[in-house]
């Protein structure tokens, strides 16, 4: 019916094959949110930098002009001690004044830009500046000479005329500015040089800040070259490449569209018998599941038929024959007292076998109680014979009697495979210790049994007896919908690990005995 239809549209066909596909848009979409990041982030850099750089002219302006400051106060140093030369030339009362005004007002001017220059005090513009320690330690220095040219000045600027000069004080005055003069004028240029110093050494810190901005600057650039615009050209070549392309593959999809028919015809049938393969094959697996299953159970009659026939048929025999020999003496009249006993203990041995072999077939404590009290009877049954032989392990949960059953089928399942692979680490792995360990985790419940037997090689399984039975093992995990995994290595022991997933059932079990054995 779908042939038939494909056939009866072609022109519906021929439209699937030649709409084109929408383009996707991630790497165009990908490409502008990385050249907006990269621009941006170059915008905010060069703003950064030119805040950072507008912010250091300001306070090299302000360390300009306290420069400037310190610079004046040298001058007017000199005038001082100029005007105080002046002043004891002088004779007329009038001009005496006047250049004591002068003297005054110059000391007053120095002064302030002493203050200002001490405290890092601007004017124009009014702002504060942080004066360094070494600058500190400088003026505290130039302090004792310029409290003398200020004690100097006050003493000949309240002389009253020309010939105060000649007093003590006048003089006394004259020798404190001349004194100080030459010291306060080389510690003032040490400041300077301080000062000159500090600057430079910030105009060189502020230089390899622009080298690194523009080398930062640059690699931003770069990158956007390599990473943007490269990218950008290289997909609107293969935009042009691609339109080019899919004119020509639109051509050569309408010429080919007749062989895709014929095509297609051709994969269906392919399909349908890839598909009879694969049912083929599901049946043959299936069928050989079913043989080894069977093969499982008649081994396993095969080995109740030989402890039927080996053990209780042999006790029974021995019963029949105590039986037989009591019968003779009780007709010859003997006494039988003593036969008695012998006859009791063989009939208690005959009951314990025909037990193991129904506790074999189906343990009454897995039906009963569970698998935790089946697994403890079990390696209790191995302990007894070799002390210590078998350890069972258990999360909490699962030890507690009180706790729910599990599935029917799991229970069974795991039950059974800890009783095969205790057979094959004792009977084939020679095996002195196993390690049974039985825990819940993530919804799967996890079996894990550890021996320290001989060990083998996991290829030989198919070619050797026992390998049915790790089959068997396999084959009743699958049916769980659990997973089987057996690794050893010769002389290192034996692994096997089997994981199903989890449910509980606060069910009562109602096992048939027949189908599980």
């Amino acid at each position: 019916m779908r042939a038939t239809d494909r056939r009866a549209n072609p022109t519906q066909r021929r439209t699937f094959f030649t709409t084109p596909v929408a383009t996707s848009t991630t790497g165009p979409l990908r490409l502008t949110r990385l050249y907006i990041a990269t621009l941006l982030g170059l915008a905010v850099l060069l703003t950064v930098g030119q805040l950072i750089t507008q912010w250091q002219f300001d306070k090299f302006q302000d360390e300009l002009w306290i420069i400037r400051y310190t610079a004046l106060q040298r001058h007017q140093s000199q005038q001082v001690a100029k005007k105080a030369l002046l002043l004891s030339d002088q004779h007329d009362p009038a001009a005496f004044r006047q250049t004591q005004k002068s003297l005054q007002n110059t000391f007053e001017t120095i002064s302030k830009y002493y203050r200002q220059g001490q405290q890092g005090i601007l004017t124009e513009p009014s702002r504060t500046i942080a004066n360094s320690d070494s600058v500190k330690l400088l003026y505290r220095a130039v302090q004792p000479h310029f409290d003398g040219l200020q004690a100097g000045t006050r003493l000949l600027t309240e002389l009253r005329g020309p010939d105060d000069l000649r007093t003590e004080a006048g003089q006394r005055g004259l020798k404190l500015i001349l004194a100080n003069e030459t010291a306060f004028l080389e510690r003032i240029d040490a400041v300077v040089r301080q000062y000159t110093h500090e600057l430079r050494q910030k105009l060189a810190s502020l230089q390899r800040f622009e080298q690194y901005l523009y080398l930062l600057t640059l690699a931003i650039l770069t990158a956007i070259a390599w990473f943007v615009y490269r990218p950008a050209a290289r997909r609107l070549r293969e935009a042009v490449a691609q339109l080019v392309a899919a004119e020509q593959r639109t051509t050569e999809a309408n010429r080919k569209l007749t062989s895709v028919n014929t095509s297609l015809n051709k994969a269906r049938q392919q399909l349908v018998e890839s598909a009879k393969q694969q049912f083929q094959l599901q049946i043959n697996e299936q069928k050989s599941r079913t043989a080894y299953l069977v093969a499982g159970q008649e081994e396993e009659r095969k080995r109740l038929s030989r402890e039927l026939h080996d053990g209780l048929g042999q006790m029974l025999t021995a019963i029949k024959l105590q039986i037989e020999g009591l019968e003779g003496r009780l007709a010859n009249g003997a006494p039988v007292e003593t036969n008695l006993q012998p006859l009791k203990s063989l009939i208690t041995q005959t009951i314990q076998e025909a037990r193991s072999i129904s506790n074999n077939l189906m343990p009454s404590a897995l039906s009963d109680f569970g698998l935790m009290p089946a697994l403890r009877v079990l390696a209790e049954q191995h302990n007894r014979l070799a002390p210590g032989m078998v350890t069972l392990e258990a999360d909490r949960w699962l030890m507690d009697p009180h706790a729910a059953r599990l599935a029917q089928p799991v229970e069974i399942t795991l039950y059974r495979v800890t009783q095969e692979a205790l057979t094959n680490a004792i009977r084939h792995g020679k095996a002195t210790h196993i390690g049974i360990h039985l825990f819940e985790k993530d919804q799967y419940l996890h079996l894990s049994i550890t021996d320290n037997g001989v060990g083998f090689k996991t290829q030989r399984l198919s070619k050797e007896p026992h390998g049915q039975g790790v089959h068997n093992m396999h084959e009743r995990v699958k049916l769980v919908n659990g997973t089987f995994k057996l690794t050893s290595v010769p002389g290192k022991g034996t692994k096997l690990k089997v994981s199903i997933p989890y449910h509980s059932h606060a069910l009562t079990h109602d096992y048939d005995k027949t189908n599980v054995s």
